[in-house]
């Protein structure tokens, strides 16, 4: 009796201990923590075309501003808004390609979005349908012709892709280039010997920018604008709109004005070719123009 009662206590221990280490009792095991996939995110690049007025591309440290904006989850396109959109007014930062300041993801792998692209860049926008933008009065410089330069465009539904977003970006204002050619009484020589000037009066410098559908409408008062000379020709970037009847184009020579009274409609993307031939006459001199656009529409006029 004396050995049963002593091993009794050990087996109890013996069985206690065996429990608490059991993988079949009820304590259970502490679980794994769940492992999460990993989610690549697809980076947004972007590439434009375009036909420049200054140039046939852009220029390195170029700066561009972009808004993304996802369709919804049916697949319907999202009008553009100030803020709010997947990504608003990005600057982007042209050296042989486009570069963000910070770099743009697609939402997911399905979700397509619409891309609008403008140049140059503003760093603040309240109102995408009336962006703010002066052309210069004086382009008489390279600086200051191309600083009259705007661009806008946009692609639409675009699926996600690693490749490179193609946006075709048009000339939002209207160019015109004025050749002026010696007539009756002068001959090219004494026309490159005289002291020559141009002016182009009454047009509007300032506009108001729709980035939604890439479009320009003047604003303001009228005022008259110094093209650029280059390679013997003038030329100057225009808001678009219609001037009224008046001295659209002054020629000087030696300091005499000669004025052309026309009214003319500046359409955005138009180039607009004005030849002035100056002939001597009795009273001074006559300025015959011969002007026509690329459409083929001639608008001839004569001024003296």
């Amino acid at each position: 009796m004396m050995k049963v009662n002593t091993l009794l206590p050990i087996v109890c221990a013996f069985s206690l201990l065996s429990a608490c280490t059991s993988s079949g009792g009820d304590t259970p095991d502490t679980p794994e923590p769940p492992t999460n996939p990993t989610t690549t995110k697809l980076p947004i690049h972007i590439s434009t075309t375009l036909s420049r007025v200054t140039d046939t591309g852009f220029d390195n440290a170029d700066k561009a501003g972009l808004y993304v904006v996802n369709h919804n989850s049916n697949g319907i396109s999202v009008a553009l808004q100030a803020s709010g959109n997947h990504v608003d007014n990005m600057r982007f930062t042209y050296s042989g390609s486009w570069t963000p300041d910070t770099p743009i993801y697609w939402t997911d792998e399905t979700t397509h979005a619409d891309f609008y692209l403008y140049y140059p860049y503003t760093p603040s926008i309240t109102d995408v349908t009336a962006v703010p933008f002066t052309t210069q009065a004086d382009q008489s410089t390279q600086a200051g012709y191309k600083g009259s330069e705007l661009l806008a465009g946009y692609t639409s539904d675009v699926a996600p892709t690693d490749k490179a977003v193609g946006i075709t970006v048009q000339h939002l204002m209207s160019q015109l280039i004025i050749t002026v050619a010696a007539g009756n009484g002068f001959t090219a020589e004494k026309l490159a010997a005289a002291h020559l000037a141009v002016k182009i009066n009454g047009v509007k410098t300032h506009a108001l920018v729709n980035l939604q559908d890439a479009t320009a409408r003047a604003t303001g008062e009228a005022t008259s604008i110094t093209p650029l000379k280059e390679d013997g020709k003038y030329k100057a970037l225009i808001v678009p709109q219609t001037v009224e009847q008046g001295n659209l184009i002054t020629v000087t020579v030696d300091g005499r004005d000669y004025n052309l009274p026309k009214a003319f409609t500046f359409v955005g993307g138009k180039r607009n070719h004005m030849t002035v031939t100056l002939n001597k006459t009795s009273n001074g001199i006559n300025v015959n123009i011969d002007n026509w656009q690329d459409d083929g529409v001639d608008n001839g006029g004569k001024a003296e």
